[in-house]
């Protein structure tokens, strides 16, 4: 290819809360985990995969948050995947037999055992460690991995304790480095919220740049020279990349976005709720209530409701190649009226949650691959890129402060502090200001060390924005609430039992069990800065 006119990013944000639950036989919850396995991670690696056999030189940036990361390589989750994933595989067999005189349903049920297959090869060839197979594009660099803070905490809203702050930044690095044998370059902020200042603390922490929403850039004071299509630096050197408004609505809209197309899976129909409950009973869960299975046969056939039609992968995947095609098609124009008006290349930033590719749109992997593929052979306006890279090859930016923003509703902190969620913020702010006052403390013996590292385990997992999300929303309400609570619970007795220096060590063993990220955390990451 020759030199291109500008770059497109596309950036994945990839994100689970921390949920594991060794206490129980079955959690609902942990199969998130199991679900984006099964439809993001792996389908993504298959295509990273084919990229790479092809001899196309890919270029694609993925935020693996810790908590993500930390479930993906842990034993008992592994396991407990295995378990699914077996559940899965005979379930479609089973689903082969029973649709014997159905053809599209033996169709489709033999193209779910196919699927299932390959899985099982990619998750038993890369020894059921996926961040080591991810680890590989990094090493190749056309992965461009990034950090996030360490439990997905909400910054801005808590930036009046700075050293809770900085411990969701530090403990994410020392996470990083310790998986991926280097530091991380850049960080996706939770939510792409930012606030006036944080950039300080990320050029602590060694970072090179963050991503923020599109407005947080335009709103920056001066303004922007090039609005969101080249990176600004903030007065400490760290560059600040804003989203790309045009490219992510059609993508993410839901009345003219993509994965809305009538030829693609439905979402909301699974076997799971259709199937006869004599019949699926042995694999819903355990109390007999129905759930998401993950094999559907329908397609979305009309946004205004009705019989659904049967699902056709083929078509399916045609329609995907043609929405890489017009994705392509409106990045070159977008590059090239961009490249005329501007004194250096410009950069589209696309960035969108991973499990929306593959969970949410099915046929979001396929689009990925027809993309890279098509933009590789059928196009020479732009290339795609790093963050990373584009700052080598653009060293000199314009010098702004960034506006407050997130990526969130309206554009600011509503969706994480309303009427739903507030009433956690106060405990919040309690436990950060305890934690601070724990780490003056010096142990006295390695159960006191323990217990002050697993009081910082617990306020961090109280952090996550993902219960204040979910309180939002409206969906497993009641289990948002239990997390906040627990942590919160178990933290402060923590502080209880170090105050009176009566640690009570069969406890404190059974929640290092269950709370058991950040095996090497050092809780005088909280004191003051």
């Amino acid at each position: 290819m020759s030199t291109p006119l500008g770059y497109v990013a596309l950036v994945l944000h990839a994100h689970l809360p921390f949920v594991r639950h060794p206490e129980s036989d079955f959690v609902l919850e942990e199969e998130w985990l199991y679900e984006a396995i099964t439809e993001t991670y792996i389908p993504l690696l298959h295509v990273f995969e084919g990229l790479k056999r092809d001899g196309i030189d890919f270029k694609i940036t993925m935020s693996m948050t810790p908590p993500l990361v930390s479930m993906l390589r842990d034993p008992l989750l592994q396991d407990r995947y295995d378990e699914h994933l077996a559940k899965l595989e005979e379930l479609a067999q089973k689903e082969v037999d029973s649709n014997e005189h159905n053809g599209h349903l033996k169709y489709l049920a033999e193209y779910y055992v196919k699927e299932f297959a390959a899985t099982r090869k990619t998750w038993e060839r890369h020894d059921r460690d996926l961040i080591g197979a991810f680890k590989g594009f990094l090493d190749s660099n056309n992965l461009e991995i990034i950090t996030c803070g360490a439990t997905h905490g909400y910054l801005p809203l808590m930036k009046m304790y700075p050293e809770a702050v900085w411990s969701q930044i530090r403990v994410a690095c020392e996470h990083y480095e310790e998986n991926f044998g280097r530091a991380p370059k850049g960080i996706w902020l939770p939510e792409c919220a930012y606030y006036e200042g944080l950039e300080r603390m990320l050029a602590d922490a060694g970072l090179r740049y963050f991503l923020t929403d599109g407005h947080g850039i335009l709103y920056a004071r001066p303004r922007p020279r090039y609005g969101n299509y080249a990176p600004v630096f903030t007065e400490t050197g760290v560059a600040a990349f804003g989203r790309d408004h045009e490219s992510s609505q059609q993508v993410w809209s839901s009345m003219v976005g993509y994965p809305g197309a009538p030829e693609y899976r439905e979402f909301y129909k699974d076997l799971g709720w259709d199937a006869d409950y004599d019949y699926i009973k042995p694999y819903i869960m355990p109390n007999g209530q129905r759930k998401n299975i993950g094999i559907k046969y329908h397609k979305i056939t009309s946004k205004t409701g009705g019989e659904k039609a049967l699902y056709d992968p083929y078509w399916a995947k045609e329609k995907a190649s043609d929405h890489a095609a017009n994705f392509m098609y409106n990045r070159q124009q977008q590059v090239s009226n961009l490249a005329g008006m501007m004194k250096r290349p410009p950069l589209v930033v696309s960035p969108y949650d991973a499990e929306l590719f593959g969970h949410w749109w099915y046929e979001g992997p396929w689009f990925i691959d027809f993309l890279f593929r098509k933009s590789w052979y059928d196009q020479g306006t732009y290339g795609m890129t790093h963050l990373a890279d584009y700052l080598r090859t653009q060293p000199t930016q314009q010098v702004c402060r960034p506006s407050q923003s997130s990526w969130g509703y309206k554009g600011f902190h509503e969706y994480w502090l309303n009427e739903t969620n507030a009433w956690v913020y106060p405990h919040l702010h309690k436990g950060a200001e305890r934690m601070i006052e724990l780490a003056r403390m010096e142990p006295e013996d390695e159960l006191q060390w323990r217990a002050l590292n697993q009081a910082a385990r617990e306020i961090l997992l109280a952090q996550s924005s993902d219960w204040a999300f979910i309180m939002r929303t409206g969906t497993m309400v009641p289990y948002a609430i239990r997390r906040t609570r627990s942590h919160l619970m178990r933290f402060h007795k923590l502080y209880d039992d170090l105050q009176e220096r009566k640690i009570d060590s069969g406890w404190l063993e059974k929640v290092e069990t269950m709370d058991n990220i950040f095996p090497s955390i050092n809780y005088r990451t909280y004191r003051p800065l």
